[in-house]
């Protein structure tokens, strides 16, 4: 029987000093507590998403020194935790000094075990490969086996030897790779114990799917198996993750044991009956980590992190009396003191009574500070100065007068609203305003840069149009009890209201239909495959019965919205041009976005600005339906 400490701790990242004291702390509590193991996440002294931060030698060195304090602390308890390893008299393929993504094996006061991550991910967040040499390089330049570095650890307890198989993070998740690190682990003997420290960022249902993936190396290995994960938040400039433990153990049979509580710092212990390979416990069911109540959950963890990383404990937020800033103000809400957040309503003339009313109510439900800032007379001052001040040609003398369209009139509203009135109040008040966004809107940019594409945080910017409407009857419902969020903004015809041709009152709306459009917007952005229009347009060839079922909207939908193919067509055309044009530039200029799902704007959807392309295939189904009508 081994008592087992789980040290989900929340990494702060870049602050190695702050991140060992608590790991001290830890020890200290494990060992008083007789604990035999203690286990912590993956970088667990350095954190993992530090960007560049990696090629300061200095820093470096502070992780080393800190890690010599874990290991000496490491008397009458052994110890695994994640630390860089750094071979000073090597150089990585930039040039710089070598580092490893390590685990460290400690006992007795000294290193007994090291071993080197061997996969190493490269794709949506992750940029491991710019920093880190793998186990899998390093046995390719040494022309030897990775079965020959890659070995377990034995570790000595009350007389007992114990082979501990330590992996890290990635090596776990070895499907698409050529190589097996667990496999090749069992090839060097019977293992008693795996052990995958990791630094996994949440994603919406990752979890369900690790526990299918782990449980089966568990079942196949027969060996019990731990995955040590951390909390807390990282970040790599655009992309704002969630880190939400959810450390487990399986059994032999796949089984899970144990399981420490999402999104929570905690110390956990359990006797582990090593030799009965943990199937002596009964198994625990866990929560589903793809609904609702999960989205929920990491939002309002996040942003609270996040408020408390940049120091920041006061919030503006604009309330138009639609959806999404409804949503925004009622999360905000739920995490800080309602005097900490000012509401302010900025009605020009095309904004109806309706949602004037509808602010003023929502922000009554909610108990905050509320303000109604017009901004007429500012935008008719702004628009009458920029038509009405001569522009003079210096070479002949010439003057014209510029147009202030009804397009650009809506631009300029929406930057008043935000980069003037927001802008100021937020100083005045002494916090940040926020970026209400959604996901559909930043896919096509139908938003406006320097306006309500702007802000400190965009909480909402992972979400669907649909999921912001789930997370509205969410928090009636779950998080308040009662209606906050008045039905009426539910029940409204989403608008931007920023000219007559928007008018709520009338049913007139956003030109987005999003219960065909969030399911278009994500073939493009999240299919791990992603949609093109003419993967798109060679479903809708087949029947718009496949199509449907390949986006996953409504049944007969796409028939009640198109009479033609010509339509469908002009429609897929217009928005994959302003998803991969003009909605392009405004993405990179941004706010952070806060992560929720498999795929994000920001570091995790790296893009360029270029023009914009249709693939010749496209070209030709496009051709060929419609010369059929």
């Amino acid at each position: 029987m081994l008592k087992i400490a789980l040290g989900q701790m929340e990494v702060l990242p870049g602050r190695p000093d702050i991140n060992t004291d608590k790991m001290l702390s830890m020890i200290q509590h494990a060992r008083n507590e007789r604990a035999d193991l203690i286990i912590f996440p993956e970088m667990a002294i350095p954190g993992y998403l530090l960007g560049d931060t990696w090629e300061q030698p200095s820093f470096l060195r502070d992780c080393e020194a800190f890690g010599q304090q874990i290991i000496a602390a490491s008397r009458d308890i052994c110890v695994i935790f994640g630390n860089v390893a750094v071979d000073w008299d090597r150089h990585g393929d930039d040039g710089r000094v070598r580092k490893h993504n390590a685990c460290f094996v400690a006992q007795a006061g000294r290193l007994i075990g090291t071993c080197i991550k061997t996969l190493q991910p490269n794709y949506r967040e992750f940029d491991d490969t710019r920093h880190f040499f793998s186990l899998r390089k390093l046995a390719l330049e040494r022309n030897q086996n990775i079965d020959s570095l890659l070995t377990p650890v034995t570790v000595t307890i009350r007389n007992d030897k114990y082979r501990l198989g330590c992996i890290i993070c990635e090596d776990g998740w070895n499907d698409d790779y050529n190589i097996d690190p667990i496999a090749i682990l069992r090839t060097q003997g019977p293992l008693d114990l795996i052990i995958n420290i990791s630094s996994s960022p949440f994603t919406l249902g990752k979890n369900n799917k690790r526990n299918r993936v782990f449980s089966k190396q568990a079942q196949e290995t027969g060996v019990p198996l731990i995955y040590l994960n951390t909390t807390g938040i990282q970040n790599n400039g655009k992309t704002v993750y969630t880190f939400d433990g959810f450390s487990t153990v399986y059994n032999r049979l796949g089984e899970i044991i144990a399981y420490c509580p999402p999104f929570t710092e905690t110390l956990d212990y359990l006797d582990l009956p090593v030799k009965a390979a943990g199937q002596d416990l009964a198994p625990t069911s866990v929560p589903d980590d793809s609904t609702i109540d999960s989205i929920y959950l990491t939002l309002s963890y996040g942003i609270k992190k996040f408020l408390q990383s940049i120091g920041m404990n006061k919030v503006v937020i604009g309330l138009s009396g639609g959806i999404d800033s409804a949503v925004s103000a009622a999360l905000f809400a739920s995490i800080l003191h309602p005097e900490n957040i000012l509401l302010v309503n900025m009605p020009s003339k095309f904004n109806s009574q309706t949602t004037r009313d509808l602010a003023a109510q929502l922000a009554q439900n909610l108990g905050c500070l509320y303000t109604v800032m017009p901004i007429e007379q500012s935008v008719e001052y702004t628009a009458s100065q920029i038509a009405g001040t001569p522009i003079t040609n210096l070479a002949n003398g010439r003057q014209c007068n510029l147009l202030v369209s009804s397009f650009v009139l809506e631009n300029i509203q929406a930057r008043d609203r935000s980069s003037r009135l927001l802008a100021g109040i937020a100083a005045a008040f002494g916090g940040g305003f926020t970026c209400n966004a959604n996901k559909s809107e930043l896919t096509v940019g139908y938003s406006t840069l320097y306006g309500d594409q702007a802000g400190f945080l965009a909480a909402l910017a992972d979400l669907w149009k649909y999921q912001v409407y789930q997370l509205a009857n969410y928090l009636n419902d779950k998080v308040y009890g009662r209606e906050v969020i008045p039905q009426a903004i539910i029940d409204l015809m989403p608008s931007a209201e920023l000219s007559y041709d928007q008018s709520v009152d009338q049913g007139k709306g956003d030109p987005i239909i999003y219960a065909y459009h969030d399911y278009l917007f994500r073939a493009f952005m999240e299919h791990w495959n992603r949609a093109t229009p003419e993967d798109i347009l060679n479903w809708y060839s087949q029947g718009t019965a496949v199509l449907e079922q390949k986006l996953g909207c409504q049944d007969g939908l796409i028939n009640k919205l198109f009479s033609s193919p010509r339509e469908f067509i002009e429609d897929l055309e217009r928005w994959w041009r302003l998803y991969t044009g003009m909605a392009v530039a405004k993405r990179i200029q941004a706010p952070p976005v806060l992560a929720v799902s498999r795929r994000v704007y920001g570091f995790d959807h790296r893009e360029a600005q270029n023009r914009v392309y249709f693939t010749q295939e496209y070209l030709r189904i496009k051709d060929r339906l419609l010369s059929t009508m």
